[in-house]
């Protein structure tokens, strides 16, 4: 029961260090070019669409396991130190109170997702066609 209880505590700090991540995002304290990466690494975490779905047997999972822990880690890096810890006490509030993210956040999302898509298919249109 040890693993578990482990697992589950690492997984609320993923959780707590990516919504903190959202938080530190939107700080005007926060460099661009960090701001830019932690979109995507909080886009990608919160988003219902994976890189490698989950059904896919072992590597299904490589993407909660791998991916989003490294990509929070070097978001991390680049956001200033008294930004992250206004965050994380933000995020611990925020998360104690069990308030949910934000339902325009979650509209964004799947706005860029959608926006994604519909690029990916204008351009495979396009290469199809002959690139006219």
């Amino acid at each position: 029961m040890g693993a578990l209880r482990a697992w589950k505590e690492r997984a609320r700090t993923l959780k707590a260090e990516t919504y903190a991540l959202y938080l530190a995002y939107r700080d005007p304290r926060t460099p661009w070019y960090a701001k830019a990466f932690a979109a995507l690494v909080v886009g990608y975490a919160f988003s219902p669409i994976d890189l490698i779905p989950d059904f896919v047997p072992l590597l299904g999972y490589v993407d909660d396991m791998v991916i989003i822990p490294l990509g929070v880690a070097l978001a991390l890096k680049m956001i200033p130190a008294p930004v992250m810890a206004d965050a994380r006490l933000r995020a611990q509030e925020a998360l104690w109170a069990d308030s949910p993210l934000s339902r325009v956040a979650a509209a964004v999302i799947v706005l860029i997702w959608m926006g994604l898509l519909v690029l990916a298919i204008w351009w495979a249109v396009r290469m199809f066609r002959g690139g006219r």
